[in-house]
């Protein structure tokens, strides 16, 4: 990631984390079944020929070319890294990182101190937009 995009924040006098400015999104995007056809882990040998999703290439290429930072946050383990490496980089993916070994079996429950949205992918990439939601958050 761009270290120079973030900006230093402080909090009584202390500093905490740094963030993105407000117009640069820090997008995770999984693999299996958002970028290409769902592979299990069990069968390593299909990952290096996964059917791409043409729409998630097109999408992620283009948010990586506004600015925003792309990282991608799989259930792949770091055995599976020099694969996915390839086979992103074969099929012209631009992206600034990768998370190994995401929790398995989906739902899941982000907690975190920064702001999270949630968008769930369901069969294509399209232009995002706002709709109203029920959240849970803590009373």
């Amino acid at each position: 990631m761009d270290n120079h995009k973030l900006v230093e924040k402080e909090e009584n006098g202390k500093k905490i984390s740094p963030v993105l400015p407000e117009e640069i999104k820090n997008y995770l995007i999984d693999i299996d079944g958002t970028i290409c056809e769902d592979i299990p882990n069990e069968e390593p040998e299909r990952m290096g020929t996964a059917k791409l999703f043409p729409d998630a290439l097109a999408t992620l290429n283009k948010w990586y070319e506004e600015g925003h930072i792309i990282t991608f946050f799989t259930s792949r383990t770091e055995a599976h890294r020099s694969i996915t490496e390839k086979w992103l980089q074969e099929n012209g993916f631009k992206y600034h990182g990768m998370v190994m070994g995401k929790p398995r079996g989906g739902n899941y429950h982000w907690i975190d101190n920064h702001m999270v949205r949630a968008t769930r992918y369901t069969g294509r990439f399209g232009e995002l937009v706002e709709r109203s939601a029920t959240i849970q958050v803590f009373e």
